[in-house]
Parts: structure tokens; sequence; C-alpha cells
């Protein structure tokens, strides 16, 4: 078998055509991309669509295929998440349309197929074995209301992915084109033509892996740091040199290689407050480089005092005579969610009010507030970065205790999209974002006293999600409805240090709290399970008033009620 590779650039009309027949192989992992990948790629590619000239074009980055040279083909190694967002993304548009343009946009998705040259009707990617059907009969046969309607909770979490992704690209397109189907299409025809992939392909399943390999490599690469290093120490004067380096590469040692190229990305956010749209390289020059006096100047005044800053919000370990724990504590918080994003704003305010412990107290409670807002209303990097831009613009200027800044608070609408999703089925969350929920409230009902590194947490329903025929659930819970209502809602979820038993699922209320949540001692480590281990039974109504008491936990913890009701 040839060992030759080839690499080239082709359109999304060159990608999702009888060129290439993807398959997702049986070893890939899951489809993977939650909401906020997915929502990240669409708000990118509409802000080309609405910004770009019609002659520029989109790179979405690279595939490795496993494909011999003039067969379609096409064993996916690599690209398989955004293989099967723009599937779905296409798939969306398609369903979206009407007569000749959607058969036309049809033809994107799947093969329409021509007898006369050997070629069989069938989908242009197909998932892994396990997925593939699922993929085919909801994405691939534009059936999303169906797919909607399915029951998520039953899902495995592939097809929840795919579910939600669906289900919010076609919220973003029906939003962005109401009444628009001429716009639509437009935005669709945009994508085909303007964006690229770049396709490295190999007939060895030797190579492929190696190319693979060396496209996600994992070894000690030059770093846009590292360029940045010899350019800013190359203009301070020799005899300086060396101690400027020394300093350089003592904080690169305390932040960590890969720590210290974080740093550097968190710092040209906060020059230029606005998502990177080229290379760290390109835009750290032009950002931070070349708005610092000197290279002297941008060593000791810039990179050293935000490292340090870095250091003490990566790590928790802030310093004082007061306030210390409980920044420190807010910190662990900070560093649980699945993003990054507040780090900059961290950085920036440490590295010039870091020796006001109250005034760092007060920040730190606004931070973790809002990321977590944030983070449990599934705000999507974009989102992010805009609202944090406004609060570093206000970071850059004259503030302290008896003036703090004010875009770091909620809003009013902010708090009342909140209490929304807390009230809602929040089992339906992303797994990091309904574990940060449970464990957060879970933290201020023990008054901040509890500590949180349990290796496995799962999340278990207290009414089952099937509650079987004549059992002491179906005697307690006879509306149907009224089950559905409550037992997704975080009053029916308690947290367990245990891997899942779907055996005790079904359990009796009794049977259940003293075989399942509390564990071989009777106990439990979270005092909502705690809770619930002393509750004598299991009803609506007990459901309902621990719903409302778990809500004003929350409310006072984030502080978020409305300020109407403060005020009375």
């Amino acid at each position: 078998m040839s060992n030759k590779i080839a690499g080239a650039e082709y359109p999304l009309a060159k990608i999702f055509s009888s060129d290439f027949d993807f398959v997702i192989p049986a070893y890939q992992r899951p489809y993977a991309w939650t909401d906020d990948q997915a929502l990240e790629l669409f708000d990118d590619l509409y802000s080309f669509y609405l910004a770009e000239p019609e002659d520029d074009s989109y790179f979405l980055g690279s595939i490795v295929l496993i494909k011999a040279e003039g067969k379609p083909a096409s064993e996916v190694i690599d690209g398989q998440q955004r293989l099967t967002t723009l599937t779905i993304l296409l798939s969306v548009i398609t369903s979206l349309l009407e007569g000749e343009v959607r058969s036309d946009f049809e033809g994107y998705i799947r093969e329409p197929g021509r007898l006369s040259q050997g070629i069989r009707a069938k989908p242009r990617l197909s998932l892994r074995e396990r997925d593939r059907q699922f993929f085919a009969d909801y994405v691939q046969a534009f059936k999303f209301n169906e797919l909607f309607a399915l029951e998520s909770a039953q899902l495995e979490e592939p097809q929840q992915n795919i579910q939600r992704n669906a289900r919010l690209l076609r919220d973003r397109l029906v939003s962005a084109f109401a009444n628009d189907t001429a716009g639509l299409i437009r935005f669709g025809a945009s994508l085909i033509q303007r964006c690229f992939l770049v396709v490295v392909s190999t007939a060895s399943k030797k190579s492929a892996f190696r190319v693979f390999s060396v496209l996600n490599s994992r070894g000690l690469d030059l770093l846009p740091t590292d360029i940045i290093k010899s350019d800013v120490i190359g203009n301070i004067a020799a005899a300086k040199q060396e101690d400027f380096t020394n300093t350089w590469e003592e904080l690169e040692v305390k932040t960590g290689r890969a720590g210290f190229a974080e740093l550097f990305n968190h710092i040209r956010m906060i020059y230029a407050r606005a998502k990177a749209q080229r290379t760290l390289l390109e835009e750290f020059e032009e950002h931070v480089v070349k708005k610092s006096t000197s290279s002297e100047q941008l060593i000791s005044k810039v990179i050293e005092p935000y490292a340090m800053a870095y250091l003490i919000a990566k790590k928790s370990e802030y310093i004082s005579t007061t306030n210390a724990a409980d920044v420190n504590a807010l910190l662990k918080w900070l560093n649980r969610i699945d993003n990054s994003d507040w780090m900059p704003c961290a950085i920036q305010f440490l590295s010039t009010h870091k020796d006001s412990p109250a005034y760092v107290l007060w920040f730190f409670q606004q931070l973790e507030r809002l990321a977590a807002y944030m983070h449990v209303c599934a705000k999507n990097v974009n989102q992010r970065i805009v609202r944090y831009a406004v609060v570093l613009e206000e970071l850059m200027g004259t503030h302290s205790l008896e003036n703090p800044i004010k875009t770091i608070e909620l809003t009013e609408n902010e708090k009342s999209e909140m209490r929304d999703v807390l009230n809602s089925d929040i089992y339906y969350l992303t797994a990091r974002r309904r574990n940060y929920l449970i464990l957060r409230l879970d933290s201020f009902l023990s008054d901040g006293a509890a500590s949180y590194d349990a290796k496995v947490l799962t999340i278990e329903h207290v009414l089952p999600q099937t509650v079987e025929a004549g059992s002491e659930w179906e005697e307690n819970w006879q509306d149907a409805d009224v089950r559905q209502q409550w037992v997704h809602k975080i009053a029916n979820l308690v947290p367990l240090t245990q891997q899942r038993n779907s055996a005790a699922s079904n359990f009796d209320f009794t049977k259940k709290k003293t075989a399942y949540f509390g564990g071989r001692q009777g106990v439990s480590s979270y005092v909502m399970t705690t809770q619930v281990l002393n509750t004598q039974e299991w009803t609506p109504d007990v459901v309902n008033t621990r719903q409302n008491n778990l809500l004003e936990v929350l409310e006072a913890g984030w502080k978020l009620k409305p300020m109407s009701a403060v005020c009375l």
C-alpha cells in the first residue's frame, strides 16, 4: 500500500460531493461537541458572512483521512467533530428551504446516486456504527421536529449532543434569517463556496496516524512565546539581556510551558479586549508589544506582574492577613468552570489591587457569580468574550472598594435569566454545567465549609425517570404530568460519590435511601443528599417545598433576587 501523503484545500462544495465518502471508524470517540463549540462555529461563520468581502475565504482547519487516490472512500482519522457539526448545520439550512433550492442543498447531505455510474444513494457522512442510523434517520433525513420531540434523557450522550446542537443551530438560523429566505440561501451558498478545509490524505493507515500524531503533537515544539521572547530580548541592550532572559525563563518555569503560552493569550485579551482573529504571534505584536514603551518595560511592568497574578488565580493561592481563605475558595470555584475566559479579568485586577483584601473579596464574589451565570446559562465563547471585554474596559480605569467597577455585577435581565435556568429541568444541562451547579448549591448549604475532590461524581434522581406499575412511586405520584414536571428539577437530584447503579434507580424511596444514597456507612458527603436521607417521604408536596427552599439558597448565595425585592 502506498505511503504517499497528499494535501489540498477544498471548499465545502467539494468536501460534500461524490469525491468523498466519509466514514467514522468504530475506534473513534463519539460525537462530543457541545453547544459551546457548535455555537462558536456558527457565530464565526455568520460574522464572516456579514463582515468579510465576497472574494475572501474562511479556513475551517484540516482533516486527516485514510483515502486512496482517485477513490471516494474516506476513513476519518481527524476532523469528525467538524464534519459532523457542518453536516448538522447544512442539514438544518436545507430543512428550512423549499422547492428546487432545497433539492440543491440536499445534495450536500446525501449522495443522490447515479446508477449509470455505479454510484448508490447514501449519506455523504456515516458516523460510527452506534450512532450512524440515528444520525441518518433524523439529521440526514431532515426530520428535525421528530428529533427535537425525543426525550433527551433517554438518549445516549452523543445523540444528546446531536439533538442539542441541531436545536441550537436551527434557533440561531431562524433568529438570523427570520422571513428572509433569500438571506438564508446566500448564507448557505457562502458556506458552500467560501469555506475551506485542508484535506490531508494517504492510503496507508500507518501514514495517516503519523500525520495525525504530528498535527496533535504534545512535544516541545517551538511556541509563539519562544518567537516573542527572541524578538523582545533582542531589543534589549546586550549588557542587560542576560538579566531579562533569566527573569523570562524563571516566569516560564513557574507557570509551566503550557501555562506561559496561556498567560500570553490572556495578556493579548487584556489589551485587545476582543476575540482573537489571527495568530497569537501577530496579535501580541500588534496589541501588546507595539504599545509598550520598551522591551524592558514590557517584561518588568507587564509580563512579570501579570504572571504573578496568573499564578495566584490559577493555583488559588491568594495571600493576605484577611479574606485569603474566602478568596481562594472563590478562585477554586472559578477554576472548576470549563473555560478560562474569566482569567484576564482576574489577572488585570490582581496585578493592581491584590493589596486591598476587602476589595479583592468583593471583586471575586462578583466575578464568580458572573462566570457562573455564563457557565450555567450556556453562553458560548463569543458571548463570554464580549461580556468580559466590557469588564476589562472598566478595569483599565480608576476604581476601588469605595468606587467599585459596575460592569462586573449582573444586570437585572441576567439575574432573571439565571433564575429561570435554575428553576428549569437542570438535569438536561451538560454534565459540566449540571455538576458545577449542584456542587455550588451544596457548598452554599454547607456555608462554604465543604471541600469537593471526589474522583467519581454522579447525579441521581430521587423520583426515578421511569416509574414501574404497582410501585410505591406510582402510588405517591399517580399523575404522569406531575412526575414529568418535577423529575428533572434540582429538588429531585442528589450528588453521589459512587458509580451509577441502574438496578437501584427504581427502588422504593426508603430502600433507595438506605441501599444507594447512604452508601456503606449510611451517610453522605453532600448536604443535599443528607437532606434527602433525613426526609421521611417523597411526594409532590415535599419536592415542591424543597425546590422553593433550594432556589432560595441559590438566590441568596449568588444574590440573584431582583432589585425591587431587595429594596422592599
